[in-house]
């Protein structure tokens, strides 16, 4: 019985069975019990989760592998249910249940007053067994379970409020766009069974690492890259990144907990999960860094102009996962989960506190209406800072450590280039920018809210802010002290701990033409010599003041001078327009993608194939069969001279029959 209740199957399991009771059950239950039973179940989740993380760091082994039985087994390969425990797995087990769990607790009182609630712990609880699935699976077979089950919670989630179009059309926009970058995942699934024979992560990555590295596209190239394809869908990367922003339609702890912390992260993981191949394979992961570096770039410059709360940090999201991509791109799979989980929290601090804003000015999100909540709200105030801090990378808030760390290998790493970390520079300046932007335009000056703001669609102008019940605000206060603290696991700690799991390649990497990557100077046991510490120490104090300053121009423009930007954007004209929509974009994926499509879908599969072929066909069946109907029925008049009629005509044709055959 003990051996039972402590299986590693249980943490994903758990969170099953609470969405199951409450997806079942929870119309008839009160809100505090549907709460209580998304809570415990969750909680149970992170309970087991720390016991087992406890088990391996204390095992002395690398990795714990469990294996339930056979659930698909084709010729020659097979796929096992198995839960595969190593310390890249754990960190994000602890990272999904942890965050999530908290997100638990902010949302029993921020949903409160909103219908569906039973419906919404069960699509929670539901999302959380998916995504443990897929950090815990031993083989890519059940990752990709997880990997379309998250997808599918996500469609649930974004949608939540169905009746709203923008909310039902947003949460099809995440669930199409995923599905384009599943359709590459699985192309290199298919690679790896045809060539590997199995999909169990221990037996791939022990083929891979016997396999030379590649100086040209071959097998392993076609494999990351495509694998790079599905990544890119599921963590919002250049050219799949649009589903993410209009994803801020459902409720704000969904964005906290499938935009920030988990979900959108699952490509990362993904990638560092498979530094195997990617380590052999220099042009896919030259790719994974051209891309993340793109993106990274590309999303801070739209955040700049953003005028929504919500939608400032889902571009800040999509360009952090930009970070974590071009670290990844760099072989720094390290850091780039190191940065995944200190972005973990202090961006679900940004959502929830964002959230606890929305609450406390009656619905409102743009943040022309805002202005002056400090006073208002000074535990939603001092929360949100630290996090802003912390993503800005400003010392010793966690995000420092993290950022600093990538922006160092992208400089320093043999598959680095000068190109990234200058990108990394720019990218660093403009988050430090727009989210210290987002901290003035909301707390500081005068609430504008009470002013007939023509910008403001939803403002409730006789609403008096107000501070976010505790319920909601101990989640801000927990996260804010992770925010603080949760650099200081890294650097040199965090590489040493994820070692086991990070495979190291030597390789002559394709270089970006226009700037070679620096040449750290090492001791012959690869330790730091006094000149590349003295050349770190130089790189982090550039990202330091490059942070100070971003904050210092978002004073000046939006404190001092808040003038300044209005006229700015009129004297730049085309190019101000360009960014505040977007690049155009989605606009333009709708002009060559999306309206071709339907117009062929209307013109030929539904007019000629559905109406012509499939409808006729069945039209014309009907019609013919109703034709002979007719003419048969006739025999059924009623009149006895009519029956006498047929049965004479009947015994003529026999007769006739009989004779011809009496012929032959």
């Amino acid at each position: 019985m003990k051996l039972f209740f402590w299986q590693p199957w249980l943490i994903p399991l758990l969170p099953l069975v609470g969405a199951l009771i409450n997806g079942l059950f929870g119309k008839r239950f009160s809100k505090s019990v549907v709460a209580s039973i998304a809570l415990f179940f969750t909680g149970a989740s992170l309970l087991f989760a720390s016991v087992h993380a406890y088990t391996l760091l204390h095992s002395g082994a690398d990795a714990l592998e469990t294996s339930y039985g056979t659930w698909i087994r084709a010729g020659s390969f097979a796929a096992d249910f198995g839960i595969y425990l190593d310390h890249l797995s754990l960190v994000m087990m602890l990272v999904v249940t942890g965050v999530g769990f908290v997100i638990h607790v902010y949302s029993v009182a921020y949903m409160e007053h909103e219908g569906g609630y039973y419906r919404f712990f069960s699509f929670l609880n539901f999302f959380m067994f998916f995504m443990l699935t897929l950090v815990l699976a031993n083989n890519y077979l059940l990752l990709f379970v997880g990997w379309e089950g998250v997808g599918l919670a996500s469609y649930l989630l974004i949608g939540f409020f169905f009746q709203k179009d923008s909310a039902a059309n947003a949460g099809k926009k995440a669930f199409i766009t995923n599905r384009i970058g599943d359709f590459g995942f699985l192309i290199a699934l298919f690679l790896l069974i045809q060539h590997f024979g199995t999909l169990r992560f221990a037996t791939v990555f022990n083929i891979a690492s016997s396999l030379p590295a590649e100086t040209t596209a071959g097998l392993l190239t076609a494999i990351g890259l495509l694998m790079l394809v599905g990544a890119c869908g599921k963590s919002a990367q250049i050219p799949l990144y649009v589903w993410l922003p209009d994803a801020m339609e459902g409720p704000t702890p969904v964005s906290a907990l499938i935009h920030a912390a988990t979900m959108v992260t699952a490509g990362v993981y993904m990638v560092c999960r498979s530094n195997a191949i990617f380590s052999r394979a220099p042009l896919a992961l030259l790719a994974v860094a051209i891309i993340g570096a793109l993106t990274s770039f590309f999303a801070a410059s739209i955040g700049i102009v953003q005028t929504d709360i919500k939608r400032v940090l889902a571009y800040s999201t999509v360009s952090q996962l930009g970070y974590m991509f071009m670290a990844a791109g760099v072989a720094a799979y390290s850091a780039s989960i190191f940065h995944l989980m200190t972005h973990a929290f202090f961006k679900a601090l940004l959502f929830l506190g964002a959230g606890s804003v929305i609450h406390g000015i009656g619905g409102e999100q743009d943040m022309r209406s805002m202005g002056g909540l400090r006073k208002y709200m000074p535990w939603t105030f001092w929360t949100m800072l630290i996090a802003t801090l912390a993503i800005s990378g400003i010392p010793p808030f966690a995000g420092f450590f993290s950022k600093d760390e990538i922006l160092w290998q992208a400089f320093s790493s043999p598959h680095g280039s000068k190109i990234f970390w200058a990108i990394g520079i720019i990218t660093a300046f403009m988050t430090s920018f727009y989210m210290f932007r987002l901290i003035f335009l909301t707390f500081t000056g005068e609430y504008r809210g009470a002013q007939q703001d023509a910008h403001s669609a939803h403002a409730d102008h006789g609403h008096v802010p107000h501070e976010s019940p505790w319920l909601v605000l101990a989640p801000l206060v927990l996260l804010a002290v992770l925010s603080i603290i949760g650099g200081w696991v890294g650097g040199n700690r965090f590489e040493h701990f994820l070692a086991p799991v990070i495979q190291k390649v030597q390789t002559e990497s394709p270089r970006l033409q226009v700037a070679e990557s620096a040449a750290i100077p090492t001791s012959e046991h690869g330790e730091k010599t006094g000149e590349s510490k003295a050349l770190e120490t130089s790189l982090m104090s550039i990202s330091v003041l490059v942070a100070f300053s971003g904050l210092g121009l978002a004073w000046f423009f939006y404190v001092k001078r808040p003038e300044l930007p209005g006229k700015i954007a009129a004297a730049s004209g085309g190019l101000y327009k360009l960014v505040l929509n977007k690049y155009w974009i989605d606009e333009v994926y709708s002009a060559v993608i999306i309206g071709p499509l339907v117009a062929l879908s209307r013109a030929f599969l539904w007019q000629i194939v559905d109406q012509k072929v499939v409808d006729g066909s069945i039209n014309e069946t009907a019609t013919a069969v109703r034709g002979v109907s007719h003419v048969v029925r006739q025999q059924q008049s009623g009149l006895i001279r009519s029956y006498a009629g047929w049965i004479a005509a009947g015994a003529a044709v026999i007769v006739a029959y009989m004779v011809w055959m009496g012929t032959r």
